[in-house]
């Protein structure tokens, strides 16, 4: 088991994105807007062409706590699934879970002079 389930006994912060089944409606987007639980820092959307997903940074001792309780916001938030639960090259580091085995995004390509 990693630290990551079994817990560490000290509460971190913990950093993943939530990937929803569909781009938000206008709808689910003014309702979004009202909802104070998605105002406090902890979770932000970010949209692109066909695609939603929400940022997390959660405080829990695991990163399974961290998750239950993001998905825990959208109790509130009819009609809204998420999809997957996802961590890039970013998270895995900030998460201590980094290792050899994970591929880092190449760099910039520089332009030519």
């Amino acid at each position: 088991m990693t630290d990551s389930q079994r817990g560490t006994g000290t509460v971190r912060n913990w950093y993943f994105n939530l990937v929803l089944d569909a781009p938000l409606t206008e709808d689910q987007s003014n309702t979004l807007a009202h909802l104070d639980r998605f105002n406090d820092g902890r979770i932000g959307l970010a949209v692109r062409p066909g695609y939603s997903r929400f940022m997390c940074s959660f405080e829990a001792e695991t990163l399974t706590e961290a998750v239950a309780e993001a998905l825990g916001f959208f109790e509130e938030f009819p009609g809204v699934l998420i999809r997957s639960v996802e961590m890039d090259h970013f998270d895995l580091r900030d998460n201590g879970m980094a290792t050899p085995a994970v591929v880092p995004t190449p760099p910039p390509v520089k332009a030519a002079p």
